[in-house]
């Protein structure tokens, strides 16, 4: 059993102060309503003297706010680690999807390809419209002024000749769209006629404004081409490999959190071997959809390394000559590209743990 101590002071006026065994506290009030603050907090008594009846509420206590507090605390700390945590493994989760669809880029750029042109429709297509008539967006233009309906409100601001002024430009601005469409019909058709002569200055122009090699530009590569002969046209792709290949792998653990590797020299090599006949099979598809020749020839010039030097060098890495007879009979969305290469002419020497070793160029023949 603990002995217990409490002594009561009066202060006068009603107040008294209180010392116990927890403290000092300081009350005021008569004999119906107290109030009192102390060690536990403050504490409201009131009674009906003779009575014996009372009650006493207690308004809170210092150290259950503070054991409140520091508990609060501690739960929006818990709160912030855990954000933290899911905010980490989201960070993860991301940066490897992008890694893997980073690979899934540069192994499948041969499955997209720009829409075939047949040149010979071309030069057969009609003109958009007989200069001696109105073009499709004049009379369109002029059709919105015919049907055009002031409303009162134009009437009442005076705004009836403001509106149709703006319809008079709009059939100004359709001319000139008419004008552009016809024109451009006259260059086509004069560019499909040489195409189908086998001008090979209108090849490399059609190549420079149609630039279906963008999207290989933008991974990292370059494509130039050079058109010698009707029937065939080089091109030689630098494709950049340090550039272009990753030199580390990354992936989740079991945990989800982010593990980054260095790629071993084996998966560099085979990534870098897709990527390579990725290309060129994708520079192939966009030249012969836009042209109608008969062969391509490519060249990739790749880094390899000179064991007289111990350098780094630009170098072909693989000659290829792709015929249309035999490309119109591939699946490009189920191929193997190091694999498709097979079946066409080609000079091509690749290890998996010494990568590609130079080769020389397959010089075009009619």
């Amino acid at each position: 059993m603990g002995f217990n101590f409490r002594k009561s002071i009066k202060l006068g006026g009603g107040f008294r102060l209180n010392v116990g065994k927890k403290g000092v506290g300081i009350s005021a009030g008569g004999k119906g309503f107290r109030v009192g603050v102390g060690p536990r907090g403050t504490r409201i008594t009131a009674g009906i003297p003779g009575t014996g009846l009372s009650y006493t509420k207690s308004l809170g206590s210092r150290g259950r706010t503070s054991r409140a507090a520091a508990q609060k605390r501690r739960e929006l700390i818990n709160q912030q680690k855990e954000m933290e945590k899911m905010l980490e493994l989201d960070r993860a989760r991301f940066e490897v999807e992008e890694f893997e669809n980073r690979l899934d880029v540069i192994t499948s750029v041969h499955k997209d390809c720009s829409e075939d042109f047949n040149w010979l429709t071309i030069k057969d297509s009609p003109p958009p419209f007989e200069t001696s008539g109105v073009g499709p967006h004049e009379k369109q233009a002029i059709d919105n002024l015919e049907s055009f309906k002031p409303s009162w409100r134009d009437r009442l601001f005076n705004r009836v000749e403001i509106r149709k002024q703006v319809f008079y430009e709009e059939i100004e601005a359709a001319k000139q769209r008419d004008q552009e469409d016809y024109r451009e019909w006259e260059i086509l058709q004069a560019s499909a006629a040489k195409i189908l002569d086998g001008d090979v200055d209108t090849y490399q122009e059609i190549i420079r404004e149609f630039a279906p090699f963008e999207e290989i530009s933008d991974l990292g590569s370059r494509v130039q081409i050079s058109c010698q002969h009707p029937k065939y046209i080089e091109a030689t792709v630098f494709v950049h490999s340090n550039d272009v290949i990753p030199n580390e792998e990354k992936s989740l653990t079991k945990a989800g959190k982010l593990s980054v590797k260095l790629m071993t020299k084996t998966r560099f090599n085979e990534l870098y071997q897709d990527y390579v006949c990725s290309c060129a099979i994708r520079v192939a598809r966009e030249i012969f959809a836009l042209l109608p020749i008969e062969k391509v020839y490519i060249h990739a010039i790749g880094e390899v390394l000179n064991t007289k030097t111990g350098h780094t060098e630009e170098a072909p890495i693989l000659s290829v000559v792709f015929l249309r007879s035999l490309f119109a009979e591939i699946n490009f969305e189920d191929i193997d590209c190091s694999d498709c290469i097979q079946n066409f002419p080609h000079n091509m020497s690749f290890k998996k743990l010494k990568g590609f070793e130079v080769v020389d160029k397959i010089v075009p023949t009619n």
